[in-house]
């Protein structure tokens, strides 16, 4: 199996701290880490959308430095604490990021995550270009 790291500069402490990849490309699919909206500076916003939309600014960077974009997802699965409260806003986010055809997509409750106050991560695959 021949895989290779997608490193952006700004997700650089997910491969050196946590040892794991922002995306790992193998067999012609892209594998993403699952993403919260914890920014790089540590902070976490308290409002639910840009928490959000956080979170999907990392799957961005990770498709552009790979040299795609959305319309590469082929299937998206969030994780969330309180799915109901903030399902609205979730898809209203989603929809100014992913493209027709839009990629297969679970929305899951769970009961919370490593950081403190995160209400949501998104874990993606894409289709490499």
């Amino acid at each position: 199996m021949t895989a290779k790291a997608i490193i952006p500069d700004d997700l650089k402490s997910y491969y050196d701290d946590w040892h794991m990849s922002p995306g790992l490309v193998c067999n012609g699919f892209v594998f993403f880490t699952g993403f919260t909206g914890t920014r790089a500076d540590g902070s976490l916003s308290s409002d639910p959308e840009m928490q959000i939309r956080d979170a999907f600014d990392k799957v961005q960077s990770v498709l552009e430095a790979g040299g795609m974009g959305f319309g590469h997802l082929i299937e998206m699965t969030s994780y969330h604490v309180g799915l109901r409260d903030h399902l609205d806003i979730f898809k209203s986010v989603r929809d100014s990021f992913v493209v027709e055809p839009y990629p297969a997509w679970t929305a899951i409750e769970v009961a919370g995550f490593v950081r403190e106050g995160a209400i949501v991560e998104i874990r993606v695959i894409a289709r490499a270009p």
